[in-house]
């Protein structure tokens, strides 16, 4: 049958039980590698667009709105950000329950588009709201490896 044909029959469908081995590697992409270059150095940057004045974190190759090529037009956004959305989790990411919950939020860096998913720390979950001024702590600067967990968390900044 066909891709685009319909099944007439539902008992004609045909479906997998069980896990499906699959082998990859994720590549950053150029963007990305710049990004992660300057997490190893305690920095995160993005790129700007001078034709829409749009600041993009993570960093894309090219402005979303005017299609400018971004590429090598890399800025520090420096450190601070908001908190734009949260959880609270209890599973750790393959499904066990954790011993103690973590904080997860999507952090928009200041004065950027975008943003990314990171853990909240040194603050209880009912202190946290959307809005809230975060900064990222990183770890010591010969425990980096050049990915995002170079980043601990974010704590509060306490300068909204």
């Amino acid at each position: 049958m066909a891709l685009i044909e319909r099944y007439q029959k539902t008992n004609e469908v045909g479906f997998w039980e069980g896990k499906i081995p699959m082998n990859y590697v994720y590549t950053c992409g150029r963007a990305g590698e710049k990004f992660f270059r300057e997490i190893i150095n305690g920095k995160i940057f993005g790129t700007k667009c001078a034709q829409c004045n749009i600041t993009y974190v993570p960093p894309r190759i090219y402005c979303e709105k005017c299609f400018e090529r971004l590429e090598d037009k890399y800025i520090d956004v420096g450190t601070k950000g908001k908190v734009h959305t949260f959880t609270q989790c209890y599973e750790t990411f393959d499904g066990n329950k954790k011993e103690t919950s973590s904080i997860v939020a999507m952090v928009k860096i200041d004065g950027t588009e975008g943003g990314f998913v990171h853990w909240i720390g040194e603050v209880d979950f009912k202190d946290v709201h959307i809005g809230m001024p975060v900064q990222a702590v990183f770890k010591p600067a010969k425990s980096r490896e050049g990915n995002i967990l170079d980043i601990k968390y974010f704590v509060p900044s306490g300068s909204e």
